[in-house]
């Protein structure tokens, strides 16, 4: 029934036939009418979601995060390693660390040992070093007093100063003053006929000669020296020397250098 109430008091709506419905409405445009023909229908928002949450996104704090924790897991892998190889004693029996511990104890025992062994090795070998060093040094001087002492016989570069004394007139001071001569100009070792020059050497004039430390010498007087040939020869020859003076008093003197002499005589020690 139009128009009528309802048993609360309200009124009632009029019915309005479809068509008057639909001519109420406004049209819409062809275009907009083919486009949402064509929008697929709306997904539920429940999926939409967790497919949003499920979309890889990687951002720059990500992955620096994610090479930290690359480098973390190396580091405690290394880390377990060595917790493993510690643990070889750590599981070991009592019985077995007091094995390994002697073990050790005599190896360090021997390692002491053997460098014990080591330092008096080398401090025997410093002490011959050292004895081997002062003896030869002992006979290097040995050598040189013998050669000074006359107890040694000798060899080396040097001359030969010979005297010929036809007439006699040829003194023992004469002999002495070649004999210092020599000496002066750097002989070392000298030997006159078959008398070896000493410190003390002296001679003497004798009716039978002249005598070199109780030992009579005959003309020739023969001279061996060894020092420098040169300044030897240059000291006897210089101008009112030992030669002028030999050769003044009509003795012959002739002077021979030697790239090698040898004095053989000796004096009793």
């Amino acid at each position: 029934m139009t128009g009528g109430t309802r048993r609360d008091g309200t009124a009632r709506e009029e019915e309005r036939p479809p068509d008057e419905e639909q001519a109420t409405q406004e049209p819409v445009p062809e275009g907009e009418r083919a486009h949402e023909e064509e929008r697929p229908p709306p997904e539920p928002g429940g999926v939409r979601a967790l497919a949003g949450l499920l979309r890889p996104r990687v951002s720059p704090g990500q992955l620096i995060g994610g090479l930290l924790c690359l480098v973390l897991g190396f580091a405690v892998a290394a880390q377990v390693g060595s917790n493993e190889r510690d643990t070889t004693f750590a599981t070991a029996r009592q019985d077995e660390l007091v094995g390994i511990l002697g073990d050790l104890g005599q190896r360090s025992e021997r390692l002491r040992g053997d460098l014990r062994d080591l330092e008096e090795t080398k401090a025997r070998l410093e002490r011959d070093a050292e004895g081997e060093t002062a003896l030869q040094e002992a006979r290097e001087r040995a050598n040189t007093y013998g050669l000074l002492a006359g107890t040694l016989p000798a060899e080396g570069p040097g001359i030969e100063l010979r005297i010929d004394d036809p007439g006699h007139r040829v003194k023992a001071l004469d002999l002495l003053d070649a004999l210092e001569e020599l000496r002066d100009a750097g002989a070392e070792v000298v030997q006159v006929g078959d008398v070896r020059v000493g410190v003390d050497t002296h001679f003497l004039d004798d009716r039978d000669g002249i005598r070199a430390d109780g030992r009579l010498l005959a003309s020739p007087y023969r001279f061996l020296a060894i020092g420098d040939p040169h300044t030897m020869t240059t000291a006897l020859n210089i101008p009112g020397g030992v030669v002028r003076t030999l050769e003044g008093a009509g003795a012959r003197v002739l002077i021979a250098r030697r790239a090698k002499v040898t004095v053989g005589a000796v004096r009793s020690p």
